[in-house]
């Protein structure tokens, strides 16, 4: 067998170093069948400028290993009915944790169940009755029936021991998945099958298009508690044999390969996004070059595969936000004071060191430095560097926001209740005890923002091919962001401003075309609405609008620059915590036009757009609030939580990229 010595670490499990590396797949599996997409009724509504929808793209139910140790019993079907609306019973988080309805406050666009394609066999075996595999003495530990003498080795309790049901030195236990894993790769074939079912019978195919579903799974790799992982969403219901794991593929290079053979380039119409998250949480090991060493042919063609396979990144979920953070190695420009927003491993590591130019490991047990490459500004200008020295720049991607929610309920955003990631009880959730991953620390996710012309898969995945996305911190927020040579200076007056935009310039996503003349100065343009939310659930206005740039100046160090272009950063806008009401002027909706006078026409940047709410509650402060002073839990006093969040959105990039002179 082949051994690899990495670390089990899903959404939080960490049971220390194990040889979890299994045998690739014997045949190999079948790429996407050759077939022609299922027909569709064309849409009611097309806006040829496009329209902003709401999604999230990073979900787990019942099938995925660690939610299901958890207690969730919720499953795609579940997941889909609660994005369209309906209310649902989440379970689990806790033994004592009381099942719970929930209904959000109003329905999502489109949403995709990302269950860990890990295990997902050994979770549908040993928890059916009448298996092959459900008797087994694996099954057995995993439903907490008998203890593993690896968890024992290895001191794991409570739920952890029982992940020792599945695993074995070499990877899958044969007692469970039989011999040659055979009774695994049929069991994932079917579960696989099952998710697909469900994406299908949620896919609003009529000319309503109302509702838009994807096929999709999470390759999770954890090397030493270190996340790396991705969400892979296809564009339609052509889609490979099986999903491609960690366990069989662990090197994120040939996971992208087998990508491009088992769908992108397989000639079956199979088209595949894969989309990074959470790169707060990977030590570095993200946006590390991990082609570095191959020859200069081979390494332009992995950086090439990587922009090409991940056209946008997730900015903001329930583990946190990865924009950016003050005082990284060798970032230079003054300190942006946006940046210390939801920083979960400052909450419960607030020793954090940084990284430098190395990686490290550990960042979800709160271990191991930070590095700059855990924040997608400094990506972004890392990607610029690589462009300089490869002529490619793999780093090249949009924004998005998710939940990464693990009781099907996608879009549960909302800073009135508490995040539910696992369905904790609300004294669990405010309850720190020396954790460095507490729910308090946490937040209820982002959302994912789209500009298409209709509510269909093409549409959305079109959109997030070419990056016009963007992310928010969880309210609706629709954030436009254009630039060009000739837009107006008055475009912001316009009637049509995306027309202008388009017509003119281009849109968020895109690269600026060459500069008619040395002279020129580029232009942007920068306009949000704000999230109205509900009668009973308001939402916050907006205070001001920014725009960030960033590059690599002559001694490669990391350039930044914020400006406000719109609003006000001094309006008097506050909370009165103490009963969460907020105070002060603000703006339903911003538009704000800047011209880049510090252009260089020869060196390349990239501009992205910030959005930035009034002052609001966080979720944690409400939840207090609801509690006698006497018996608040230890979160409650906790300094190291902010009582109060500015609310926000993010705007893919424009990028300018300068001649070439010096590439090789």
């Amino acid at each position: 067998m082949t051994l690899a010595v990495v670390s089990l670490s899903l959404a939080g499990c960490d049971i220390g170093k194990l040889f979890l590396t299994a045998e690739p797949w014997q045949p190999p599996p079948a790429p996407a069948t050759v077939r022609d997409p299922l027909p569709r009724a064309a849409c009611n509504q097309v806006v040829e400028e496009r329209q902003a929808l709401f999604g999230d793209l990073h979900l787990h139910t019942a099938l995925s290993m660690d939610a299901n140790l958890l207690g969730t019993k919720t499953m795609p079907s579940d997941a889909y009915a609660f994005a369209k609306g309906d209310a649902i019973t989440l379970y689990g988080g806790a033994p004592d944790a009381e099942p719970i309805s929930l209904k959000l406050d109003r329905p999502l666009d489109f949403a995709a169940v990302t269950d860990h394609a890990e295990w997902m066999a050994e979770v549908a075996l040993c928890t059916a009755p009448g298996s092959s595999s459900y008797n087994s003495a694996g099954c057995a530990i995993y439903r907490g029936e008998d203890s593993s003498l690896l968890a024992t080795l290895l001191g794991a309790q409570g739920w952890r021991a029982r992940l020792g049901g599945f695993i074995a030195l070499g990877g899958r236990r044969s007692d469970v998945c039989g011999e040659s894993d055979n009774a695994c790769r049929r069991e994932l074939k079917t579960t696989w099958q099952s998710v697909q079912a469900a994406a299908e019978a949620w896919y609003d195919r009529s000319a309503d298009c109302a509702f838009t579903t994807f096929h999709a799974w999470e390759y999770s790799r954890s090397p030493q508690s270190t996340k790396v992982h991705r969400n892979v969403i296809l564009r339609n219901e052509i889609v490979p044999e099986l999903p491609i794991s960690s366990l069989e593929t662990p090197l994120e290079m040939d996971f992208r390969r087998e990508l491009l053979e088992q769908c992108n380039d397989s000639g079956s119409g199979c088209d595949a996004i894969a989309i990074p998250h959470n790169p707060n949480m990977s030590n570095g090991q993200l946006f590390r070059a991990e082609y570095a060493g191959l020859s200069q042919a081979e390494q332009q063609h992995q950086a090439t595969v990587r922009a090409r396979l991940e056209p946008v990144v997730e900015m903001m979920q329930i583990k946190g936000e990865s924009e950016c953070r003050n005082g990284m190695f060798n970032v230079v420009g003054a300190p942006d004071e946006l940046c210390e927003f939801e920083k979960i491993r400052d909450f419960g590591q607030p020793d954090l060191t940084d990284c430098g130019e190395t990686v490290s490991k550990g960042a979800q047990a709160g271990k191991g430095c930070t590095s700059r490459n855990d924040y997608v500004r400094y990506a972004l200008i890392d990607g610029i560097r690589e462009r300089l020295r490869l002529g490619v720049n793999p780093y090249q991607f949009g924004f998005i926001g998710s939940t990464d929610s693990h009781t099907a309920a996608p879009g549960a955003v909302s800073e009135y209740q508490r995040p539910y990631k696992y369905g904790t009880t609300a004294i669990q959730a405010l309850t720190i005890a020396g954790r460095p991953r507490a729910v308090a620390f946490q937040n209820p996710g982002g959302l994912a923002g789209v500009w298409a012309e209709a509510n269909n898969r093409d549409s959305i995945f079109n959109a997030l091919k070419r990056r016009e996305t963007f992310a928010t911190s969880g309210p609706r927020i629709a954030p436009r962001f254009f630039a060009g040579w000739e837009l107006s200076k008055t475009i912001c007056s316009e009637t049509n401003l995306a027309g202008e935009g388009y017509r003119n310039g281009v849109p968020m996503g895109s690269v600026l075309p060459a500069s008619p003349n040395e002279s020129a100065k580029p232009r942007f343009v920068v306009s949000a609405n704000a999230d109205a939310g509900t009668s009973d659930k308001p939402g916050h206005p907006l205070q001001r609008l920014q725009i960030i740039k960033g590059w690599v100046n002559a001694d490669g160090h990391f350039e930044q620059s914020v400006v406000d272009v719109a609003g006000n950063a001094n309006n008097g806008a506050g909370v009165d915590t103490s009963t969460c009401a907020a105070y002060g002027e603000g703006y339903a909706t911003l538009c704000g036009v800047w011209e880049d006078s510090d252009f260089n026409a020869e060196q390349d940047a990239v501009y992205y757009a910030r959005v930035i709410e009034n002052p609001s509650c966080r979720w944690s402060t409400r939840m207090c609030l609801s509690f006698d002073k006497e018996s608040r839990p230890d979160a409650c006093d906790n300094a190291r939580i902010p009582a109060t969040i500015q609310e926000r959105a993010w705007t893919a990039p424009i990028w300018f990229e300068a001649g070439r002179a010096g590439i090789p």
